[in-house]
């Protein structure tokens, strides 16, 4: 299989290179059903997924990734016998209230500050997509609009379009991934789609917060005023084209508050300076890692910059208008963040974003560099996007760049693997905006420490405390289907408590899980009735799928800095061979304070990110030490 996606590859840029434009659309025919053969097989694997930082393709019908899986439209839920005894014997229920009712209880409260929206953009986390008209491979997947629609129905509130000429008519743009073998769509319905989801949003009441879009511009000049005509014809009113007027005084390179922003779209522009970076895709840190075919994409990159960047001057006038609040550049040096001038004055952004690959920040990372990051986030924005060789669609790891302050980190929400079901415990029940803590927000006293101090001063904002998990047990844990049946199943839970380490752009975890629920002989009692009697089918799949743990997990002691996560993962205990993952959920901690000491049900998804009929009931108890 990788042989021949090689081998595809290789044949368009071929075609590209060496043949004329007609041969060349005649290459691209015969390959797109292959291509399309090959997607398609991947958005089928039915492969058991063991790997506890892998998921599954999401389909349109799922809502979790970025906050929206709380949304209850999943399948009905029921609670098990054993459950419900375990409910009454431990008289969970208060006065009155029924099974029912603690089931429609969130198991979360999102505390009032944090979706607040009276702070400047910088000092909110962003709920990200990364090349979201791909639908899955980023070198042959099939490009399509209506992933806009889907990322931002989940809880997206900032979306990337890659923007390139079309020959065939250089007034109608194309969205696509340059240099591969993925199919492209006109511009014109990428802004149509979005403008639907925005008016969806505020007729449902929803109040709506403002879409960034990252806009990737590889047009020239023609095709940079269809960009700007497009915008202003499709968007309208919607399109933030100026900046807004506000009571306070706002200086020129200020952000205003995020809900003087309203619900407009807001588009990221390119400002090129002079010397400056080139992107991820020349970036020489991944090369041990890249093909053969994603070396040849990143040189063709590299050398497509080259020839269309004349003196930094890419951007013509009246696209760089359209930046108000939002200029991405890739400097040219350290000065963003070891100076106080962090760019150049002189022709530069009044409002910038610093646009990284994940190895580039690593590198600057591994350098000592945290706290100077750090602390230029606290007052400019970030996007982190992922580093080139991840063509699977596997994402980068968001938390250790949010514990750098780094508010748009962009994932690829193809895939509902770990990232994304941490993305999705980020924004659970919020707008997809989140308040930064504190200590990462633009706070004067924080901003002009030195490099020790503000070390010192971050460590001290840290709190010790302790977390104890009780489980009670599970109802309706998904099998799967190709699972084989002579195969008993032996479900377990196992918990990671997620937190950005020291120094900066580290992360700890630690794994603790209960034992294996192994079915009781007289299962079938239990399960037909002192006079009835359970079918082998019943026998087989009740209670194994409505496993009673009645155990409790214990972190002694951890770093609070209000992002510390919790992942759940109901796997089996499988003989002789690895354990697959059947359901999952993540949790922020800081949103189960207010819940804890109370049990709650935990509703689970599956490794696409869809709502199951699973259940988990437990207990957060979460202590200062």
């Amino acid at each position: 299989m990788d042989q021949l996606k090689h081998t595809l590859a290789g044949l368009g840029e071929f075609a590209k290179e060496n043949l004329s434009p007609q041969v060349t659309g005649t290459v691209t025919d015969l390959t797109s059903s292959v291509r399309s053969r090959l997607t398609l097989g991947s958005r089928h694997n039915t492969q058991p997924i063991v790997d506890e930082e892998a998921g599954d393709i999401i389909p349109f019908d799922a809502h979790a990734g970025g906050g929206h899986s709380t949304c209850k439209q999943g399948p009905q839920l029921r609670v098990s016998p054993a459950l419900q005894s375990f409910i009454t014997r431990n008289r969970i229920l208060n006065s009155g209230e029924t099974i029912p009712d603690l089931l429609s209880k969130p198991h979360i409260a999102v505390p009032q500050e944090i979706i607040s929206r009276d702070y400047p953009l910088p000092e909110y986390f962003v709920s990200s997509s990364h090349n979201t008209y791909l639908c899955a491979h980023q070198l042959f997947g099939e490009s399509s609009a209506e992933p806009y629609r889907h990322t931002l129905q989940a809880g997206s509130r900032c979306v990337e379009i890659d923007v390139w000429d079309n020959p065939d008519n250089l007034d109608e743009p194309k969205v696509t991934h340059g240099y591969t073998l993925v199919s492209n769509i006109p511009f014109r319905e990428v802004c149509k789609i979005i403008l639907q989801a925005v008016k969806e949003e505020e007729a449902a009441g929803s109040g709506a917060a403002p879409i960034l879009i990252s806009l990737e511009n590889h047009c020239g000049a023609q095709g940079q005023e269809a960009l700007v005509r497009i915008m202003k014809e499709v968007w309208e009113r919607h399109l933030l084209d100026q900046p807004v007027e506000t009571e306070s005084h706002i200086e020129q390179d200020q952000h205003v508050p995020l809900r003087d922003l309203g619900s407009k779209i807001v588009v990221i522009v390119e400002h090129h300076l002079v010397n400056e970076a080139c992107s991820s895709s020349c970036s020489s840190s991944d090369s041990n890692s890249e093909d053969e075919a994603e070396k040849r994409e990143r040189e063709q990159r590299k050398q497509a910059k080259k020839d269309t960047t004349l003196e930094g001057n890419l951007i013509i006038p009246s696209l760089a208008e359209l930046g108000v609040y939002g200029q991405s550049v890739k400097p040219p040096d350290n000065s963003w963040f070891t100076s106080s001038e962090l760019l150049p004055s002189k022709d530069g952004p009044h409002h910038h974003l610093i646009n990284v690959s994940e190895s580039g920040l690593n590198d600057l990372l591994h350098s000592g560099n945290g706290a100077s990051i750090a602390k230029h986030n606290a007052r400019h924005l970030m996007r982190v996007f992922p580093k080139g060789t991840r063509i699977s669609s596997k994402n980068l790891k968001p938390l250790p760049f949010w514990g750098l302050g780094a508010q748009v980190c962009a994932l690829n929400w193809q895939t509902f693997d770990a990232s994304m079901q941490i993305n999705e415990a980020m924004f659970a029940g919020t707008g997809g905006y989140v308040l930064k803590p504190s200590w990462l927000r633009s706070n004067a006293a924080m901003v002009g420490l030195g490099e020790k101090e503000y070390r010192e001063q971050v460590a001290r904002t840290r709190r010790r405390k302790r977390l104890r998990l009780v489980v009670a047990g599970a109802s309706d844990i998904p099998i799967p289907s190709d699972r084989d049946p002579d195969k008993e199943l032996r479900p377990y839970l196992t918990c990671t408590l997620l937190h950005p380490g020291v120094p900066f752009g580290e992360m700890q975890q630690t794994k603790k899980k209960t034992e294996v629920f192994r079915r009781h002989k007289l299962s079938a009692l239990l399960i037909g009735g002192l006079t009835g009697a359970a079918s082998k089918e019943e026998e087989r799949s009740s209670l194994v799928t409505d496993p009673l743990w009645d155990e409790t997990l214990e972190w002694d002691e951890y770093e609070d800095d209000e992002l510390v996560f919790l992942r759940m993962l109901v796997k089996s205990d499988d003989s002789f061979s690895a354990n697959p993952v059947l359901c999952v959920a993540s949790v922020r901690l800081l949103y189960v304070e207010g819940v804890k000491g109370q049990w709650r049900f935990v509703r689970m998804l599956d490794l696409k990110g869809r709502e199951t009929a699973c259940t988990l009931l437990v207990k957060f108890e979460v202590d200062d030490i």
